[in-house]
C-alpha cells in the first residue's frame, strides 16, 4: 500500500530503510524463493515492489553493487545442509533494467540520503 502512493519507504527520500529492503529484494527470485522455499509468489508477481526494485536497482549507486551470479554461489555454496551437491542453478534470468513505473511519483534528486 505504501508504494503504490509514495516513491520509497518513507516518502519522497531514498532513506537506509529503502537500502536495507534492497538488498532482500534483489535477492529475492533468484535465491530466497528456490532456495529457502519461499514460493508461494515472487517479487515480480507484487507490481509496486517490483517497480519499485527495478527504480532502485537502475541507479548508478545500486546497480554498481550488484551481482548476482556473486549472491547465488555465496548461498547455494555455502550451506551444504540445505544443498549438500552446491548446484547453483543459472536462473531465473530478471531483467532488472526493465522499464518502471515509478517516475509517476515525485521525482526526487539522485543524491542518497542516509
Amino acid at each position: 500500500m505504501v508504494l503504490s502512493q509514495q516513491r520509497y519507504l518513507c516518502g519522497d527520500q531514498l532513506t537506509e530503510a529503502d537500502i536495507c529492503l534492497f538488498t532482500t529484494l534483489y535477492r529475492f527470485d533468484s535465491v530466497y524463493y528456490g532456495y529457502f522455499k519461499c514460493n508461494l509468489r515472487q517479487i515480480v508477481d507484487y507490481p509496486n515492489l517490483w517497480n519499485y526494485l527495478k527504480d532502485l536497482y537502475q541507479r548508478p549507486e545500486f546497480k554498481a553493487t550488484c551481482n548476482l551470479d556473486y549472491v547465488k554461489h555465496g548461498y547455494y555454496g555455502s550451506i551444504p545442509d540445505i544443498n549438500p551437491n552446491q548446484i547453483v542453478p543459472k536462473g531465473p534470468i530478471i531483467n532488472f533494467d526493465k522499464p518502471h513505473d515509478r517516475d509517476v511519483l515525485r521525482r526526487v534528486p539522485s543524491q542518497i540520503r542516509i
